[in-house]
């Protein structure tokens, strides 16, 4: 996959870049948080404003845009992250950037391979020294790694402190899980469906539960406040900036919106979401330790990746938990034909962009690179079916009963 990437996928995009005049820069989505951070930690300047976004765009596409090249990229690569993201990147605000880029990217490899780490024991499920190896492997060379390592994503450390607030939960450190989830909201979209079912958890054994509430709740407001003492008022900016990130970057449509259309999307995904809350309602007395708790975790999280408004290849890193459910269990699933129809299509969809990079990358061997070029997309095919047959898998397995779960 990182030959795919390197040998491929990126010498498309520029000799695709280079025929339609498209300026390319750093290209690093890490570029536009770091510039608004030291912009507004050295100089006092607002990340959200139409000058730092011009700034931002000179070095992220080497100028700024132009709009009347019908040409350029329509996202503006503005600063569209709540405020508070500035106190992570705080301690490089003095470094080049280009230190800061290479740092970043050892840290997001470091962050894919502890997720997996922490996956496991979010879902208590012991492995082998080399069985978690072998995880380890299929993370970092999966292709939603391997384009957040290149673009330098935060969401690949969001989806790591989300692991290891559910793994500190699962252990019975609430102060802690609660804390991390709260940092985990640099990235909202990605922490809201969660951190609704935990509050929901909560709020079913307060007395028992409460402490993993008020760090939440109490970190949360203190990153609200601190970023208000930064940069007063960011809140109304910050709206104003992501409103301005869907409009530029597509309209904020989710995966089910761009394969049902948007209405229709829309409805499904509320019909999805009622759904998931029902099931929530049912396990809302589960202790962490219950495989029914950790099957939620598994399933909320690939529901997720269905409903949020962004359907980007990097946010599937949030479905580890759900195939690993998947895996672990997939003796229940196969018994039964819908099950194994359903473990075939998973298998199928998850294995594909593998298969074909490495045939892509022997063809370059073989065939001139131009041909090859022009099947840039093929291992790309089944990202938008990942997600929903990991959410079918999973529904199929949660339906049946703990007991004959485990006994298969």
């Amino acid at each position: 996959m990182w030959g795919y990437a390197d040998l491929v996928l990126i010498p498309y995009e520029k000799a695709d870049a280079a025929a339609n005049l498209r300026p390319r820069g750093n290209l690093s989505d890490l570029y536009p948080r770091w510039l608004g951070t030291r912009e507004l930690l050295l100089h006092g300047r607002d990340p959200y404003s139409s000058d730092v976004t011009r700034e931002i765009q000179a070095g992220y596409y080497g100028r700024p845009l132009d709009r009347s090249r019908t040409t350029d990229p329509t996202d503006q690569q503005g600063f569209a992250y709540p405020v508070y993201v500035v106190f992570l990147l705080a301690p490089t605000v003095y470094l080049p950037f280009a230190v800061v880029q290479a740092i970043f990217r050892w840290i997001l490899v470091a962050a894919v391979a502890l997720s997996v780490w922490l996956w496991l024991r979010a879902l208590s499920w012991s492995l082998t020294r080399t069985e978690v190896l072998i995880w380890i492997v299929l993370a970092i060379g999966s292709f939603p790694a391997v384009q957040g390592i290149k673009l330098q994503q935060l969401t690949l450390l969001v989806c790591a402190l989300i692991a290891a607030a559910t793994a500190a939960l699962v252990t019975g450190n609430l102060i802690t899980a609660g804390i991390l989830l709260a940092i985990a909201t640099i990235k909202p979209q990605l922490v809201g469906i969660f951190a609704s079912w935990l509050l929901l958890w909560v709020v079913s054994d307060w007395r028992a539960r409460s402490r993993f509430a008020w760090s939440f709740l109490l970190t949360l407001a203190v990153l609200i406040v601190s970023g208000e003492v930064v940069l007063p008022g960011w809140i109304g900016n910050f709206r104003a900036a992501a409103s301005d990130y869907w409009q530029y970057t597509g309209g904020g449509k989710s995966l089910l919106d761009v394969i049902l259309t948007p209405t229709l999307g829309r409805v499904a995904s509320a019909v999805i979401i009622v759904l998931l809350a029902a099931f929530w309602w049912r396990l809302r007395r589960q202790s962490t330790s219950s495989e029914t708790f950790a099957a939620s975790i598994a399933l909320t999280s690939a529901v997720t990746l269905m409903v949020i408004p962004t359907f980007a290849a990097y946010n599937q890193l949030l479905l580890l938990p759900a195939v690993m459910w998947i895996v672990r269990f997939t003796p229940a699933l196969w018994r039964e034909t819908r099950g194994r129809t359903m473990l075939l299509l998973t298998a199928a969809s998850v294995f594909w962009p593998w298969v074909v990079a490495l045939v892509l990358d022997l063809a370059l061997l073989f065939v001139p690179q131009a041909a090859v070029l022009k099947r840039w997309a093929m291992p790309l095919w089944t990202t938008l079916l990942i997600p929903i047959v990991v959410v079918a898998a999973l529904i199929l397995l949660v339906r049946k009963p703990a007991a004959q779960v485990n006994r298969q």
